[in-house]
């Protein structure tokens, strides 16, 4: 199973290259914690190329959205697949941050720079009072 990663912005950007199948998901999900707890990013992205657009890969984000949401980051997904899509948005987490579904990576990857370049630091505020 291939993964890429790169951290643009603050916000961490993992492309799934391949199917993880069944016995990968554990795997797969892993590895996106470690790089989420190592990179503490601002916020994820999570990219599916077309042979990873896979129940087993969906399974996989629905996951790490949950984990987003304990960690309080904003998680966004993008697949060409439509199917995956839908299926993503019926099967999310409503508890939380929502998780956001694109069709396209440099969507995504735009959106989700530009709310972490206007989110304002946990401790900005106090300086301001």
């Amino acid at each position: 199973m291939m993964i890429r990663h790169s951290v643009e912005h603050g916000v961490l950007v993992i492309t799934v290259h391949d199917d993880p199948g069944i016995g990968g998901r554990a795997t797969l999900l892993t590895q996106i914690s470690d790089l989420v707890l190592g990179h503490q990013p601002a916020s994820l992205v999570i990219i599916l190329n077309e042979p990873a657009a896979t129940d087993a890969a969906v399974n996989v984000v629905l996951r790490a959205h949950r984990l987003c949401n304990r960690l309080g980051l904003v998680m966004s997904v993008t697949t060409h697949s439509a199917p995956v899509r839908r299926s993503l948005e019926a099967n999310a987490d409503t508890n939380g941050t929502r998780l956001v579904i694109y069709a396209r990576a440099d969507t995504a990857i735009a959106t989700a720079g530009a709310l972490t370049a206007v989110a304002v630091p946990a401790g900005a505020l106090a300086c301001l009072a």
